[in-house]
């Protein structure tokens, strides 16, 4: 969730986080001098600490004899947003400024005054950078750590759910949680549903023959037991387990010398003919679910953006690996960004739908071969405003979820046709700007091929930076200044006149 939310700005550097002094206010003259005051001696620290120390421009004014940044960079440390630390290291390799490493033990001590300035060669600045390189490593890499996904590339739900205070739900859904169980589980479940009853009715068989002294009795001719050749726990456990499976060998029996036999057998009867139905029933729908059909349905790695149509378009492809299609398949996006309404409150992982051709049909695929899935970017879209460079700022997720009916499993009425979900995400740093999908078809003798090396592959176009709202506002603007015809036609003068 820490990836979704807002990040203030701090005022840290990557030595710790300084405080800040509270600003009273002063006359004119005084700030002037303790501005000279504070600017010697800060040069003073410096010569002192770091002889070579170059000054970057800040606030548009420039300390003079020093070198400074181009004005297209000046602005680097505000369009830097967390989380994106290549920006930093890309423009540590573009200009040959570095800041040489203070030790921590400089830091905090009073700076002896050195009479001796030092240039450093060439040498000693690349060793510094690649020193500085390497100590933000880690930095660079807990921060990608940071960055979580709503749900993964192959479509796992990264939510857990805890502190459930009301366990009953579950049983009073058996059937469903007995599913959703893993299969080590599940297997455990379906073995000890049986053992444990066979273990139950044999003690009960076990504690009838005891009670009625079938057990003192044993090899008496003429006593009439209950049960024939039950004497002991082990032979009325394997009776309670031939009476539940209808094995039947023969020597084990229930006589009429005793009512409550019959009842226990006709218990029992009762019991394992709703276990065989509950766990067949079970086994048969874990084995048939459909999950592992979404492993054949492929997304593309990355979106695109370009325009389509004189429109500007996001794009992805999805594909299906088997020869037997999806039944009714269908698509849909949803869009997971936390915002903060105009009262003030924070909504974090909003969901907002991706118009994906719900109002024209498109969204119901024929999947046979793959399809370019494409989201128009105009007025109800949440990109209407977004531009390239603004992407790079944004911190959002767009979900993917494909649908339909497995055909193996289904009939021409689709009515016991068992239903597939395929998912997938993109983040912002996943979608490409200017770049279209290469085409992965081909025509052969007598059909078509499609060719899925060549699924991933996007080509780069022409395609304007500019955000759909700035396209849309030139156009009209360009249309207003477009000379109009006039609506009356004036014939043209006889040749003579």
């Amino acid at each position: 969730l820490l990836a979704y939310l807002p990040r203030p700005p701090t005022d840290t550097s990557r030595y710790g986080t300084f405080p800040q002094k509270p600003e009273f206010p002063a006359t004119p003259g005084a700030t002037a001098e303790v501005g000279r005051q504070q600017a010697s001696a800060a040069a003073a620290k410096r010569s002192a600490l770091m002889p070579n120390y170059l000054s970057l421009s800040r606030h548009g004014s420039i300390i003079p004899g020093e070198p400074s940044l181009p004005p297209s960079c000046g602005g680097a440390a505000a369009q830097h947003r967390p989380g994106d630390p290549s920006r930093c290291l890309a423009s540590t390799h573009r200009y040959p400024l570095s800041v040489p490493n203070i030790p921590s033990s400089a830091r905090g001590q009073t700076p002896a005054r050195s009479t001796t300035t030092t240039v450093p060669t060439p040498e000693g600045l690349q060793s510094r950078r690649r020193k500085l390189l390497e100590e933000d490593g880690p930095v660079v890499q807990a921060s990608k750590r940071q960055r979580q996904r709503y749900v993964t590339k192959v479509g796992k739900c990264q939510v857990n759910l805890g502190n459930i205070q009301e366990k009953k739900r579950f049983l009073s859904d058996i059937f469903t949680t007995i599913v959703d169980l893993k299969y080590r589980w599940f297997l455990f479940v379906f073995m000890m549903c049986y053992i444990v009853t066979w273990v139950v009715f044999g003690t009960v068989y076990f504690f009838d023959a005891w009670a009625r002294g079938d057990v003192r009795h044993r090899g008496d001719p003429e006593w009439r037991a209950c049960i024939e050749n039950v004497d002991d726990f082990i032979s009325a456990l394997l009776f309670s387990v031939e009476s539940q499976r209808t094995i039947g060998y023969g020597s084990r029996m229930v006589t009429a010398n005793c009512a409550e036999g019959v009842i226990l057998l006709m218990a029992q009867s009762i019991v394992g003919s709703m276990i065989d139905a509950l766990m067949v029933g079970c086994m048969f729908v874990k084995i048939s679910r459909p999950k592992k059909r979404a492993q054949t349905l492929i997304f593309s790695k990355n979106c695109v953006i370009s325009r389509r149509d004189e429109q500007l378009c996001l794009m992805f492809r999805v594909g299906d690996l088997r020869e037997s299609h999806m039944v009714d398949a269908k698509i849909r996006a949803k869009l997971i960004k936390s915002r903060q309404t105009a009262e003030g409150e924070f909504i974090p992982l909003e969901q907002s739908e991706l118009n994906l051709g719900y109002d024209t049909g498109e969204d119901r695929l024929f999947l046979v071969e793959p399809q370019i899935i494409c989201h128009v970017i105009n007025r109800r879209s949440p990109f209407w405003d977004m531009s390239a460079e603004s992407l790079c700022r944004e911190q959002f997720e767009i979900i993917i979820i494909l649908e339909g009916i497995v055909e193996a499993t289904g009939n021409r009425s689709l009515a016991a046709g068992m239903t597939c979900q395929a998912r997938t995400s993109y983040t912002e740093d996943e979608i490409l700007w200017g770049y279209r999908f290469e085409p992965c078809m081909s025509l052969e003798k007598g059909a078509f091929r499609v060719d899925y090396s060549r699924f991933e592959m996007t080509f780069e176009v022409q395609t304007p930076a500019a955000s759909a709202r700035a396209l849309h506002e030139l156009e009209e603007l360009e249309q207003r200044q477009r000379p109009r015809l006039s609506p009356r036609w004036d014939p043209l003068p006889p040749p003579g006149e």
